[in-house]
């Protein structure tokens, strides 16, 4: 997807559809040169209405598009439709409305968003070739002092357009070793995939020694040279790129969106791609256990006990509660690399997704000003998140008889809570947010936004904006080359 921004007035940009909002005052402009057949439309506009025109605008139609909903999302949603609904590949161009009861900022950002998620297509596996949507979307009546956060939109919708293909790849594409090939791929990232017997990550090495395909700890660096020593920020990621549940086989109905159980690794690796082009002025660490969870003899059995690289010992109750192994690893290896910032990404239990539906996150924490600011940072960018409560009494739920605690409660309530109190553990000192993102990760249903249906890129923009924020506490030579 190509975005441009132009100073011209929407009625001369030549396209192969003009967008206008249905409500705002760019409609009525265009209306008086298409003899009111633009407001006889919009007024049936559920979400859009076509008026094909001849030689009374540049374009060779116009769309009204309905918006849902206030503010930038109502934009994004409206953008993607329009992106949409140009089939065959062409150009869209969009006819800014500052009528809006919208910032032109929050505009531009919204529009390029939705402009280049509503591009996105997960059919690349199929034989036949793709029938592309529009490849080019163009902002009417835009000042060129808009120009770097239409930038800067795109940057970050493009990285999170990667995520979802990620997770949207089959199993059998996106393995451990090929997740880290697509990371070595990234420019201005340092990376490295370590065995985990090597580098001293007993669970890691435990959940993926059931399956062939070989465990690895990813690790991502962005270590601009004008970045200071504190603070240091490390995104966490699961990475479980296929999950059978092991021994606790999963039901048909849950094994088949399996591939999902690497959202959060695909989050992470996309935010650090954003952030190394953005060039945010911030040491960032990305940390993706990757592994498959399978059924075979290495898979770790009801009742093992299995060490963790912090030393603390673990006794597997439930073999399907792999990820908060995987995750406890990796925790310490952020902070023993020295982050003073950690947030972990992880599609952990099914009972989040159960309360909060499709659309939350919910965020756990054990330094409640950083957990609002991670909450914040989701919802300013459409990452939606819902702050969920952590409390000492919950470690009792965890108590093992033969370990230092077990991996599941074991009781038939406060799942996602109790998965929480356990990555707690082995957060270490400092600031730590938790975020459990089974619900948004991957989608079975088009809720009516810019993203329809499949994978959703949940969190890259969140942590993107958490970098950048974060970035902005440093001193202001540091800053000189941020976002």
């Amino acid at each position: 997807m190509r975005i441009e921004l132009t100073s011209e007035e929407p009625a001369g940009v030549e396209a192969d559809v003009l967008a206008v909002a249905a409500a705002g005052a760019r409609l009525p402009e265009l209306d008086g040169l298409l003899d009111g057949r633009l407001a006889r439309a919009a007024a049936d506009a559920d979400p859009l209405a076509v008026v094909y025109v001849g030689d009374e605008v540049a374009a060779r139609r116009v769309v009204a598009i309905s918006l849902d909903e206030h503010g930038p999302d109502g934009l994004r949603t409206a953008a993607a439709r329009a992106v949409r609904a140009q089939r065959g590949g062409g150009a869209v161009a969009w006819a800014l409305d500052e009528s809006l009861a919208i910032d032109a900022d929050d505009q531009i950002r919204a529009l390029v968003e939705g402009a280049t998620l509503g591009s996105y297509d997960p059919g690349r596996w199929r034989s036949a070739e793709p029938v592309p949507s529009a490849d080019r979307f163009i902002v009417c009546g835009a000042r060129d002092e808009l120009r770097p956060a239409a930038a800067r939109a795109a940057t970050i919708a493009r990285w999170t357009n990667v995520a979802r293909e990620l997770v949207d790849a089959p199993p059998n594409v996106v393995t451990p070793a090929a997740l880290a090939q697509r990371a070595a791929a990234m420019s201005g990232v340092r990376v490295q995939a370590l065995d985990p017997d090597a580098a001293g990550l007993p669970a890691l090495a435990a959940v993926g020694g059931s399956s062939t395909a070989e465990p690895a700890l990813i690790v991502l660096r962005h270590e601009p040279p004008n970045a200071p020593a504190a603070p240091r920020l490390a995104l966490v990621g699961k990475s479980v790129t296929f999950d059978s549940g092991g021994y606790f086989l999963k039901p048909q109905s849950d094994i088949v969106r399996q591939k999902g159980d690497m959202a959060g690794g695909a989050a992470v690796l996309a935010a650090l791609g954003a952030i190394a082009e953005l060039d945010v002025p911030l040491s960032v660490l990305g940390l993706l256990p990757a592994c498959e969870n399978m059924l075979g003899a290495g898979a770790i059995r009801p009742s093992d006990v299995i060490a963790t690289a912090s030393g603390l010992t673990v006794e597997v109750t439930n073999p399907d509660a792999e990820g908060r192994l995987i995750l406890a690893d990796a925790l310490w290896y952020a902070r023993r690399d020295g982050a003073t910032h950690v947030v972990d990404l992880a599609t952990l239990t099914g009972a989040m997704r159960a309360g909060m539906g499709d659309l939350y996150g919910g965020v756990f924490a054990n330094d409640d000003p950083w957990r609002a600011e991670v909450v914040d940072a989701g919802n300013a960018t459409g990452d939606l998140a819902w702050p969920w409560p952590l409390h000492p009494r919950y470690r009792r739920l965890l108590e093992s008889r033969v370990a230092d605690l077990r991996n599941t409660s074991g009781r038939p309530f406060g799942y996602p809570i109790t998965a929480a109190t356990f990555l707690e553990r082995f957060a270490g000192e400092g600031p730590w947010a938790h975020v459990d993102m089974l619900g948004p990760a991957l989608i079975d249903d088009d809720r009516g936004d810019a993203i329809g249906r499949g994978a959703t890129g949940y969190g890259v923009r969140m942590l993107v904006e958490l970098a950048a924020r974060l970035s902005t506490r440093l001193p202001a030579q540091a800053r000189e080359r941020g976002p």
